[in-house]
């Protein structure tokens, strides 16, 4: 196949392209490596990137990028990316448009589809109707019109398939496709050595988590519950790394330690040096149909995991004792992360890797493909 792969460049605080970073990266670099020519099509909104246009090394030479800013002025920069997106249509000649990243993302490629009669298939990493872009006027309209007649869909949680086959329905296969890790990064660590590189106490008990520190997460819940630990537990220490631009206060108590915003690669470290890691997460429209790919990354280091009790981590840790807390339940959080600390016990489930996630991709893009209308297929009309 030939996949036009249309993304926003930035995520999770990442550059997809340069940085190479998780889901909207792995899946094209996976797709190249199973022998399929893969063009990327990335829209910067923030600032001025420089221009790219390259062929990824990392794709097996089948893997090409380019990106388009959206600049300061919305109109003349979509008119910029319309432009861009219909010469990549009519010099790369896909066979299937790949959207997502956004509700934003979800539209165009749709009216892009449309318009060159081609199938299109839209991968959704999170509940885009949560997101802020949403509230564009019209777009959420568009947002619904595609997924509705999408030729594929692909969600990354089971809540959120569910949810999406439920109030949108779609004329094609919804389908889960989970976020998960690079196993060359993330494994067991040792501890001692991982403290040591963080500057972290060698001898006494670390909690801790890494991401998005403010209450939208539910931080608060975990500061409480730390506050009443810590005031038990004269060796235990809560060990934080993200941004707190914004963040809820730090807790009132001995023993904090912020890192501030760790490299990606350091993650491993700092979830190989906890004596239990922790994943906040709140019962909102975020909540309720994300994957954390943080889970994923804790199993991997062998490192005990607490997370709250709701969405995909209700199912994926169902079978883990002391691992799931009751939402903004502090006294159930708090007898979580001591069960866990007295009597550790890492989740044992496989961590599934970027091939087998990919293989999966193949699967639905071809099938998306295999029933397009045949009328319809080859045309490289653009309107």
């Amino acid at each position: 196949m030939r996949i036009l792969c249309l993304f926003k460049r930035r995520y999770m605080r990442k550059d997809v392209i340069v940085d190479r970073y998780a889901r909207l990266y792995e899946l094209p670099r996976q797709l190249a490596l199973r022998g399929h020519t893969v063009l990327g099509l990335c829209l910067n909104y923030r600032g001025q990137a420089p221009a790219f246009a390259s062929t990824d090394a990392e794709g097996d030479g089948r893997l090409h990028w380019q990106s388009c800013d959206l600049g300061t002025l919305l109109l003349p920069g979509l008119w910029h990316y319309r432009h861009k997106v219909h010469a990549a249509l009519a010099s790369f000649r896909p066979d299937i448009i790949l959207g997502g990243s956004d509700s934003l993302h979800v539209a165009m490629s749709a009216h892009f589809a449309r318009g060159a009669r081609l199938p299109y298939a839209l991968d959704l990493f999170d509940n885009y109707e949560s997101f802020g872009l949403a509230r564009l006027p019209g777009l959420t309209r568009a947002y619904h019109r595609a997924l509705r007649h999408a030729d594929a869909v692909t969600c990354v949680s089971e809540p959120l398939r569910a949810m999406i086959a439920e109030r949108y329905t779609p004329a094609a296969r919804v389908s889960t496709l989970e976020s998960t890790i690079n196993h060359a990064l993330f494994h067991p660590r040792d501890r001692a050595a991982s403290r040591e590189q963080l500057g972290l106490p060698a001898n006494a008990q670390l909690i801790g988590t890494a991401g998005a520190l403010d209450d939208s997460r539910g931080i608060a819940t975990l500061y409480r519950a730390y506050e009443q630990l810590a005031a038990e537990h004269p060796n235990l220490h809560l060990v934080l790394a993200g941004s707190r631009a914004g963040a809820t206060p730090l807790p009132n108590a001995p023993r904090v330690i912020h890192l501030g915003e760790l490299p990606h690669e350091r993650i491993p470290q700092l979830f190989s040096a906890l004596n239990v890691a922790v994943i906040c997460m709140r019962d909102t429209a975020f909540g309720r149909y994300a994957f954390p790919q943080k889970a994923y990354e804790i199993i991997a280091c062998r490192t005990p995991v607490v997370a709250a009790r709701v969405g995909a981590l209700t199912t994926l840790l169902a079978a883990q004792p002391n691992s799931l807390y009751e939402v903004d339940d502090i006294a159930s959080l708090r007898r979580c992360l001591a069960a866990q600390l007295r009597t550790p016990s890492p989740c044992e489930l496989p961590v599934p890797d970027w091939a087998r996630q990919a293989a999966h991709l193949e699967a639905v893009l071809e099938q998306a493909l295999a029933s397009h209308a045949p009328t319809q297929r080859g045309l490289a009309h653009v309107d």
